[in-house]
């Protein structure tokens, strides 16, 4: 059945799809400029130059290349002049084409692509300069094939003055295809650039390079649903309330109505007759549907069902998925080839019934098998990929430039779970696989953070490198206007020693995870703590090695709730309770450092690059808000300022540095929407630390006691 449906659909049924193509017609139909310039008030980024002619002999864009992957077609050295962990997108300005007669190429844009653009300019990825972005959006409709002129198209596209064959550039399409094809791939000449398009085939879906998108409805975006629980029960269990079905697939459907006559809901269009001047007219209300005589509200409808068909029509991709999303049924996808829209990085497994075409017959049994738990979740999962990712065009539009942001840094790119994951305040995630314990042959990497006081810096690396397990010593020279010494005045400590000049002055730069750091465990230090011994810091150590999900460390400090301002305030007298380590001298899992860097919430690493302060602080925040856990404070020493170090060289001198850091502890719970922080009455000692023994039977005698 499937086979002779593909082969002889359009010529043998294509009266079966006269109402169809009325509807996809009206659908994304560009407005007039009279409309255009009352509907819309055009943002101030999207500029306008003047009309151009283009005489019938100027050159065609080239055929698109059905080869191209992300290696081949993309110039990737484009990308990143303006930031390494985002791309950047420019949008041409509004122009209109005239051919040699002055008759226009190109129509009107549509509302649904104005959107578009207005969405990519107002983001974070937009620039004015077409020379520095990575990609580049012509300012044509193309949405709707049915509206475009294929050769004319392709002649504008060839045009414009970046277009290098299409390179780097980004086509956005809906409505692929036309009578009596249906591609499945927007069908305008276009060489070498990416088509984001809505109905891609496996045939025709170019991986690693195109983006699969959802068909917009904009018949339905006007609609106000009532709200209903993932939890509500629904009337039927399965329904298929799309038109124009093909008659084979409405066949098998009406015999599964015929033995299941109160779970499963078969509708069809409406069709409102109407005389005008003594002629009956049929109009299609696309409002409503249909069984028999009964009139049901569209797409109110699709809430009373717990499973929704999409099945294959006219065109391959069908708006029927994003409103099945919309009204909280779980759609059960039957075309197959169909690449889903964002599959790249949404796991459709979550939200979706994926059913093959020959199977149709027998889909009552499968969602029959499906339990009442996993439809909960189901349903879930598709609300929060209708919200996230379909329910506007600026959704789509940027989601499509976050799926290509992360081919193009991909160290950079969001997780699966960051894209498919329900978020959950209180939910608490340890990253690290637990329990563990890391090997003591590997070591740990000392990254001390300096500026300019080479005397102290110099005592710290010679006191750390008495300790056993240290690995490497990574310095982070700070000072842009000051070369460090040469490599012969350091210290000779017989570890491996590397200086790293920083760009910029930033206190972030002792957290980014360098690629010299080959160790799980990472030592942070300051460049005056020269007052810990080498027994300490490997007893430090090996209480990582125990806890390596948590931040361990000597310096301790709390945060205390103040009843006068409301307020979080910072505190750092001593008291019994703690609920920061502080990174000055501190054990902590590379892994932190990738989190801090790249994935770090709100702007609270620009925050911290700013005021140059708290980012301790943010690593504890970071940390206890990953793991759930306190961090460990390890023996009693409790004395931690340099006494060779003048005060006015010390940022912590500053009078409005205690100021600051309670700012900073509550600014980061407004954008975490909590306090992460854990308090913990817990201190961790040596054994027979203070016990009467020989120092011989003790592993750690060289501990401080304050």
């Amino acid at each position: 059945m499937a086979v002779v449906y593909k082969k002889f659909f359009v010529v043998l049924f294509g009266a079966v799809f006269v109402s169809v193509l009325l509807a996809i017609l009206y659908m994304l139909w560009p407005v007039s400029n009279d409309e255009q310039d009352s509907q819309h008030s055009a943002p101030l980024k999207l500029k306008t130059t003047s009309p151009m002619e283009l005489p019938l002999n100027s050159p065609s864009a080239k055929h698109r290349d059905e080869s191209c992957t992300f290696y081949s077609c993309l110039d990737i050295y484009r990308c990143g002049n303006n930031d390494l962990t985002r791309i950047s997108v420019y949008v041409y300005p509004l122009q209109q084409f005239l051919d040699e007669h002055g008759e226009p190429l190109t129509l009107p844009i549509s509302k649904e692509f104005y959107e578009i653009l207005t969405a990519i300019l107002d983001s974070p990825f937009s620039t004015d300069d077409p020379e520095a972005a990575c990609f580049l959006v012509p300012s044509i409709d193309l949405l709707n094939q049915n509206n475009i002129r294929l050769k004319e198209t392709s002649r504008v596209l060839a045009s414009l003055p970046s277009w290098n064959d299409g390179s780097n550039h980004i086509l956005f399409n809906m409505l692929p295809g036309s009578v009596p094809d249906y591609s499945t791939v927007l069908e305008v000449d276009c060489g070498k650039a990416i088509i984001a398009g809505g109905g891609f085939s496996t045939w025709s879906y170019r991986r690693t390079f195109d983006v699969s998108l959802p068909v917009y409805n904009p018949l339905v975006m006007d609609v106000k649903l009532p709200p209903k629980s993932y939890l509500d029960s629904r009337p039927w269990l399965l329904m298929s309330a799309q038109i124009g079905l093909h008659h084979e697939y409405r066949g098998v459907l009406a015999e599964m109505e015929s033995y299941l006559k109160t779970d499963f809901l078969l509708l069809d269009k409406c069709e409102n007759e109407e005389e005008e001047e003594g002629i009956l007219q049929r109009t299609l209300n696309f409002s409503r549907r249909c069984k028999g005589t009964l009139k049901y509200d569209y797409p109110h409808v699709l809430q009373d069902a717990t499973f929704c068909l999409v099945l294959r029509g006219a065109r391959l991709g069908q708006t029927a998925l994003s409103d099945a999303l919309m009204t909280g049924c779980i759609p059960v996808v039957v075309a197959d080839g169909y690449v889903l829209p964002f599959s790249e990085v949404l796991d459709w497994k979550m939200a979706a019934i994926i059913v093959r075409e020959e199977e149709l017959s027998g889909i009552w049994e499968i969602i029959q098998s499906v339990s009442m738990e996993r439809i909960y979740k189901m349903r879930q999962q598709g609300a929060l990929y209708w919200q996230r990712y379909f329910s506007t065009m600026t959704a789509i539009t940027l989601t499509t430039l976050q799926i290509l942001n992360d081919r193009v840094f991909p160290y950079a790119a969001r997780s699966y779970e960051d894209w498919n994951e329900i978020p959950r305040k209180n939910a608490i995630k340890n990253p690290l696989f637990l329990p563990m314990i890391p090997p003591s042959s590997q070591g740990f990497t000392a990254v001390i953070l300096t500026y300019d006081r080479l005397e102290s810096l110099f005592d710290v690396i010679h006191q750390v490198a008495k300790v056993p397990s240290l690995a490497k010593v990574v310095v982070i020279w700070n000072n842009q206007q000051k070369h460090p010494p040469q490599m012969s005045a350091w210290p000779n400590i017989g570890k491996p020693l590397k200086v790293i000049q920083t760009h910029q002055n930033k206190l972030s730069n002792r957290f980014f995870p360098y690629d010299e750091i080959e160790t799980e465990c990472i030592l942070a230090l300051d460049d005056d703590i020269v007052m810990l011994t080498a027994d300490e810091l490997e007893f430090g150590y090996e209480v990582w090695r125990e806890f390596s999900d948590r931040l361990i460390g000597f310096p301790s400090r709390v945060h205390l709730w103040d009843n006068g301002t409301s307020k979080w305030r910072y505190e750092s007298e001593w008291t019994n309770a703690i609920s920061m380590v502080l990174t000055g001298a501190a054990f902590y899992h590379k892994y932190f450092s990738f989190l801090y860097t790249y994935k770090m919430p709100g702007n609270i690493k620009a925050w911290v690059d700013e005021h140059m302060n708290c980012e301790d602080i943010a690593m504890n925040f970071l940390i206890a808000n990953i793991t759930g856990k306190a961090p460990i404070k390890v023996t009693p020493r409790k004395k931690f300022k340099c006494p060779e170090c003048i005060n006015k060289e010390m940022i912590s001198a500053d009078i409005t540095h205690m100021v600051e850091r309670s700012d900073c502890i509550n600014q980061f719970a407004s954008i975490y929407q909590s306090m992460p922080l854990k308090y913990v009455e817990f201190r961790a000692d040596p054994v027979l630390y203070k016990d009467n023994f020989p120092s011989e039977l003790k592993i750690f005698n060289d501990v401080g006691s304050l």
